[in-house]
């Protein structure tokens, strides 16, 4: 068996540096701008983002207008939701103390101008919202500041805005610098505007309507799957009904569930997300830095004309995954491909649906049971780093050996290539059946350093099944090199 080269540099094929894949995640932090009561879905999202808060450092929550609420904000139905959180805030302690307490998530609450788009943006228009969001940039904080577009983000364009009036540039530079932004769509004219004013701006969206974007998968009907953990009937059975005043608070889906969610799933420490790394895939969807075509068919943007212009710069936006689903088999070996396999860009969010459903769901437990009763997501170990370099013909050996369940669950495991994350151009041959924990491969022929990614999905068969991931990042050098 041929050594493995730890610690070589991985290739990074974007506008930010990635963090060694060995290195340990550090708590992301989040600010959400949302247009909560322009439809229930910004109140199904915040109830599922509260219980992801002992794992988010949540930074401002502020209530803003969009293109389906231009004249409003609703800062006191971020302040109704977080009371029911704080009725069941204590049980969720019992499973990790972690959880803030609601005190601390009302101070977060605060409102953006009652105005739609750039009309709200503008000398003498900053609010409580722009300011609090500068106030978080500014703390002595190492970590990025994400920001959640929910609705229109002018929020955002004012902090910009009074960054740029009111810092020299070194300093505006470094603020920027700082910000790591998700838009579900334009929600307003300021997105354009601030993705041309800012063109270091790291950003991440899917222009034009709604039919154009990522996050539309997280509630669509996949035709030739298994559609439950999205149904009504899912949605009262495991987070409405009988789960407490905080699952009884989600309410029944207007137009589409739970739209914003997308801008967070990516930052959950799962083991496959790296929010750094938008290329690499994770619960959130997949995205590259291109600048992406001006649809010729949707020139006015969705419901409410919003104008499409063309991008000037790169961003982050919809990439494609091929995917074929696996199903469990009643008999012999656990797990079987399907004879199907779906490609698009919205595959590369709904492909992991079942596993963040499942985890929203088990979370909604812990607002009502003992740690003893709940189900717990499985702690994935490796046998080896999670990032090595080979040579072409190297034989690389992959295992799980050590991987453990917190309720003492049986686990079940796969191993696979995830092509698209990598730079590999092609799919890798691994040896040994699916459900393995521990599989391998030969290393290919290249003629220059190639990346190839490979996941590690871990399942208990605890109620309701949780996952977890580990991803090994594999650079392959020419033989010889």
């Amino acid at each position: 068996m041929a050594a493995l080269l730890v610690g070589a540099p991985v290739t990074a094929a974007c506008q930010v540096k990635a963090p060694s894949a060995v290195q340990p995640v550090a708590k992301p932090r989040l600010f959400v701008l949302t247009d909560i009561e322009a439809d229930p879905d910004d109140t199904q999202s915040l109830i599922r983002l509260l219980l992801y808060s002992n794992e988010i450092d949540l930074e401002g929550l502020v209530a803003t207008t969009s293109v389906h609420q231009k004249n409003r904000v609703a800062p006191e139905s971020i302040e109704r939701v977080i009371g029911e959180y704080g009725k069941v805030r204590a049980n969720l302690a019992l499973h990790d103390p972690a959880f803030p307490r609601a005190a601390t998530l009302y101070r977060l609450v605060g409102s953006g101008q009652p105005v739609y788009g750039m009309a709200g943006v503008g000398s003498g228009k900053s609010t409580q919202g722009s300011r609090q969001l500068i106030a978080a940039l500014e703390r002595p904080d190492p970590r990025p500041l994400w920001v959640a577009g929910w609705g229109g983000p002018n929020t955002l364009a004012q902090a910009l805005h009074d960054i740029r009036a009111t810092r020299n540039p070194e300093e505006a530079k470094r603020l920027i610098s700082k910000l790591r932004v998700y838009t579900i769509s334009d929600q307003d004219d300021s997105g354009p505007w601030m993705r041309k004013a800012f063109p270091d701006l790291f950003y991440v969206v899917s222009p034009g309507g709604y039919g154009a974007a990522t996050w539309l998968a997280i509630s669509s009907a996949v035709e030739g799957i298994d559609n439950t953990a999205i149904s009504n009937g899912w949605i009262a059975e495991n987070i409405q009904q009988g789960h407490g005043p905080l699952g009884a608070a989600y309410p029944d889906t207007a137009y589409g569930t739970e739209g914003d969610t997308p801008s967070f799933l990516g930052l959950i420490p799962n083991g496959l997300n790296v929010a750094e790394r938008p290329d690499w895939g994770g619960w959130g969807g997949r995205y590259e830095p291109r600048i992406p075509e001006r649809s010729s068919t949707d020139p006015d943007g969705f419901n409410g004309g919003i104008p499409v212009p063309a991008e000037t710069r790169p961003i982050w936006t919809n990439a494609v995954d091929s995917f074929t689903p696996y199903v469990a088999r009643s008999h012999g070996p656990a797990i079987e491909a399907m004879d199907r396999t779906y490609t698009g860009f919205r595959e590369t969010l709904w492909r992991w649906r079942d596993d963040f459903q499942n985890d929203f769901a088990a979370r909604m437990d812990w607002t009502i049971k003992a740690p003893a009763d709940a189900n717990h997501p499985p702690i994935v170990r490796l046998a080896h780093p999670d990032s090595v370099t080979v040579r072409s013909g190297d034989t690389v050996p992959l295992s799980a050996l050590g991987t453990t369940d917190p309720d003492g669950d049986s686990l079940s495991y796969r191993w696979f290539q995830y092509p698209e994350a990598g730079t590999y151009p092609g799919t890798i041959e691994m040896w040994g059946a699916e459900n393995l924990y521990a599989r391998g491969f030969t290393a290919p022929p290249v003629d220059r350093p190639s990346e190839a990614h490979f996941i590690l999905k871990v399942t208990d068969k605890g109620t309701p099944a949780l996952t977890r991931y580990r991803r090994v990042v594999v650079t392959i050098l020419p033989e010889g090199s």
